[in-house]
């Protein structure tokens, strides 16, 4: 078998398969049913990370433009699945799961609990609730006939069928869920938010190093404002404190 060959994609399947097998392999070994691990002797295939697809603001609005313009009247819903992704960082099973009870309106924060299931690392967050998605819970509210603390907030499972849709009607590239979740630490670091507090946010736990490693991806137009934003003359105050104090390494 020719390991490595072909996309990305199918290198990082066949390193977690590899992966998979040799967890088998090894415990088969340990317990004498083999005499040793025949997957030793295959190299990983080295899997390079992609940017993620991440929509500009204004593809962002676009798209859920043309998914509430749905002709069959089906499309609020899904543009509101779109929104909630969005606007609150939450991974898919994390969005499917939230209930009107996790929502505090008077404190200004809902929490990340991920049903039954919970979430990726099996621990519950609390973020403060931003305007847009106070906005879009408030409308979602007003639209609803019941809205009890148990209820779903969405009644849909997936917008994959519909982004894709208004995708290949606006000619995009093919954005998906996740890249609703990339949409939102984007915008929320490109807003000034540090990352370790996005980090936070989205419910990573290593500080916000996934972050800096993914978010190569950020516009090239806030890049360049934010090089504006650096000095290289000297400090006018009286007493400047040297560069080697400032930064240790």
């Amino acid at each position: 078998m020719a390991f490595g060959q072909g996309n990305q994609s199918a290198a990082a399947t066949t390193k977690k398969e590899l992966e998979t097998l040799r967890g088998l392999f090894r415990y088969a070994t340990e317990q004498g049913l083999m005499l040793r691990d025949p997957s030793k002797g295959i190299k990983c295939p080295r899997v390079r990370n992609k940017p993620p697809a991440v929509p500009t603001r204004e593809q962002f609005q676009a798209i859920v433009a043309t998914i509430r313009a749905d002709a069959q009247g089906k499309g609020d819903g899904g543009a509101n699945f779109v929104e909630l992704l969005a606007f609150s960082g939450m991974r898919l099973g994390e969005a499917r799961a939230l209930r009107w009870r996790a929502v505090n309106f008077s404190a200004g924060v809902f929490t990340i609990t991920g049903g039954e299931r919970g979430t990726k690392n099996h621990e519950q967050r609390t973020i403060p609730l931003s305007d847009d998605l106070r906005a879009l819970l408030d409308s979602m509210k007003r639209d609803r006939d019941a809205t009890a603390p148990g209820a779903l907030i969405v009644r849909t499972t997936s917008a994959r069928k519909c982004i894709a849709t208004a995708c290949r009607k606006l000619d995009f590239p093919n954005f998906h869920h996740h890249s609703l979740r990339h949409y939102f630490a984007t915008c929320a670091i490109e807003s000034g938010v540090d990352v370790p507090t996005v980090a936070r946010w989205a419910g990573h736990k290593d500080g916000g190093a996934l972050l800096v490693r993914t978010c190569a991806h950020l516009q090239q137009a806030h890049s360049k404002e934010q090089m504006k934003r650096v000095n290289f003359k000297p400090c006018l105050d009286s007493n400047p404190v040297p560069l080697v104090s400032r930064w240790k390494g």
